[in-house]
């Protein structure tokens, strides 16, 4: 059987609408493009068909893609999301001892990760080292550049 794939439930609802955008909207244009670069003539020499078919293969494995993961969706509900340990669904305050910096990290499934926007995954170096930790736990974990160390200092449900 497939691993998990944790998500919280805002995370299972965008997997959903995106599902339900593909069937419906993406490939009603898809099939359109292609129609309409079919009435180009000779496809030997059509790139509007060429890319028409490549988008649709790309819109058809992730509609695959999608299913197979909704198919091991865990969910983690916000009355399973404790403050006492970190997991997926918290908001975690770390001091990162090596550049003297106090971060702020949202703990979220993989089909959910924006490092840009501090939301990172429970499979990330970071979220692996930091799943399990309790306030006042140091952990470490290995960057490109070597070893990083944080400390946790609080540990919130996400809002």
């Amino acid at each position: 059987m497939a691993e998990p794939i944790i998500v919280t439930e805002e995370g299972l609802k965008k997997l959903q609408e995106e599902l339900e955008y593909l069937k419906t909207t993406k490939r009603k244009e898809v099939v359109e493009a292609i129609r309409v670069a079919l009435s180009f003539g000779d496809l030997s020499e059509n790139s509007e068909y060429d890319e028409a078919k490549t988008e649709q293969g790309k819109t058809e494995s992730r509609i695959q893609e999608l299913e197979e993961m909704l198919k091991h969706v865990k969910v983690i509900s916000d009355h399973e999301v404790q403050n006492d340990i970190v997991n997926v669904g918290n908001v975690v305050k770390v001091y990162d001892v090596d550049f003297k910096e106090e971060l702020e990290y949202a703990v979220v499934g993989s089909t959910e990760a924006n490092p840009a926007l501090g939301r990172i995954s429970d499979q990330s170096p970071i979220g692996k080292a930091i799943i399990g930790a309790k306030v006042g736990d140091t952990v470490t974990f290995l960057t490109p550049g070597g070893e990083a160390h944080l400390k946790i200092l609080e540990i919130s449900k996400a809002k």
